[in-house]
């Protein structure tokens, strides 16, 4: 060729080759070290997610007997609640009646004229006197 040996080019082209492949292994070599060293931070990266997944799953449960208590508790306070609201109601009721017959009476005692109250009532200190003096007497003092 041109005035070199073809042995010379072959081992020349061989050597070029072998420059190359070695520089490749060079810089495979450095890649893998990296994946090695990724490798070590994965493990412990898969390690911490899956202490996170099991904190979370715990938090989780808690939650959920944390709510099952809160619904419990807010069930028998509405049911207790709904109880007071049924004897408030009665109790409202009971006291509009009482309301209408108080009103009932004193319309009628005020139709009523007031000379007829006063004879047809004695007062109450009237009446204690009597039951004072109708008491027998012990020792001589009047019960």
């Amino acid at each position: 060729m041109f005035g070199l040996p073809l042995g010379i080019v072959v081992e020349t082209l061989v050597a070029i080759l072998l420059a190359t492949t070695i520089g490749y292994c060079v810089i495979l070599n450095q890649r893998l070290k990296r994946l090695h060293a990724d490798r070590s931070e994965l493990r412990q990266m898969v390690a911490d997610l899956v202490q996170a997944t099991g904190l979370a799953n715990s938090a989780i449960k808690e939650l959920k007997s944390t709510a099952q208590e809160a619904e419990t508790v807010l069930a028998s306070r509405l049911n207790e609640a709904e109880t007071f609201g049924i004897q408030l109601a009665s109790h409202v009721s009971a006291g509009q009646q009482i309301m209408e017959r108080l009103a009932r009476i004193t319309s009628a005692a005020r139709a009523q004229p007031l000379d007829d109250r006063l004879e047809a009532e004695p007062s109450k200190t009237q009446s204690a006197l009597q039951q004072l003096s109708m008491r027998p007497r012990i020792r001589g003092n009047a019960a």
